[in-house]
Parts: structure tokens; C-alpha cells; sequence
């Protein structure tokens, strides 16, 4: 049972009736960023490791 290609175009047809054909190139950036963001979120990248010189007691 998986989705085949009438299901995919239905979908596509919906989405663009409901958000419009405008709105869709800013809808699917916002929609990457996130997904960029998402994964270096998991990676860890863009952190800073914990400073060693702080003393603990």
C-alpha cells in the first residue's frame, strides 16, 4: 500500500487550490530553511562547544 501517482497529483492540485499558485515558490523556500535548519540542528553544526576554562566547583 503505498502512494501512487493520482494520490501525489490530487495532492498537488489541493495544495495549489488552497495556498495559490503565488504563494508556493515562498511556501517550499520556508518549507527547505527549515529542513536545512532541522538538519544541522541534528548534525550540531553552528554550535559553539562548552568553554574549558570555566572553573567548576
Amino acid at each position: 500500500m503505498g502512494i501512487g501517482v493520482w494520490e501525489i497529483l490530487l495532492l498537488l492540485i489541493a495544495v495549489v487550490l488552497i495556498f495559490g499558485a503565488g504563494k508556493l515558490p515562498k511556501i517550499m523556500g520556508d518549507l527547505g530553511q527549515s529542513a536545512r535548519a532541522l538538519k544541522t540542528g541534528f548534525k550540531g553544526e553552528g554550535q559553539e562547544p562548552p568553554a574549558d576554562d570555566e572553573k567548576r566547583s
